[in-house]
């Protein structure tokens, strides 16, 4: 008798359990969500095709209007490019990620100038934030002062008028 309750046990545990274990079922949909029919072969077809020539493209450095057409924006070319500053000349001069690339390529003696260029820029940004970021918060703790001295001059000329 006792094996057979065992065995019945052991049974359930590996016919409902284990499975349950070894592949969890999702929790349902909630009632809001709407289901999507099924997508044809065609469909499906169509979609790969689009999503190889997307994955195709994006292998090209310059992502242009035929990768992007809904998304992209003709601009003039000197908005395109707007990590560019004029020089005097009126040519541009390098970005920030270009002048990094041509140091890379010089090797460490060249790019340890260039990141010690980056680093105080950002650090001067920073720097300048964290400046007005103190100035802002020193106003505003005066003004609570102010606020505060002002309640308590204001009651204390009342509790002054009310013992006289």
């Amino acid at each position: 008798m006792k094996v057979k309750v065992v065995w019945r046990k052991v049974r359930d545990y590996v016919r409902y359990d284990l499975k349950e274990i070894a592949f969890p079922s999702s929790l349902p949909d909630p009632p809001h969500f709407k289901k999507r029919r099924k997508l044809t072969w065609k469909e499906r077809y169509l979609v790969l095709k689009e999503a190889t020539r997307l994955y195709a493209a994006s292998w090209v450095r310059d992502i242009g209007p035929e990768l992007r057409p809904n998304e992209y924006k003709n601009k003039l070319k000197s908005e395109d490019e707007p990590d560019r500053v004029k020089g005097p000349n009126g040519e541009t001069e390098p970005s920030t990620l270009e002048d990094l690339a041509v140091a890379a390529r010089g090797g460490m003696e060249t790019l340890r100038p260039a990141l010690q260029r980056v680093y105080m820029t950002r650090a001067s940004a920073y720097r300048d934030a964290l400046k007005s970021f103190i100035q802002g918060y020193q106003e505003g703790i005066q003004q609570v002062m102010e606020k505060k001295d002002d309640s308590e001059s204001h009651q204390e000329n009342n509790d002054a008028k009310k013992s006289t």
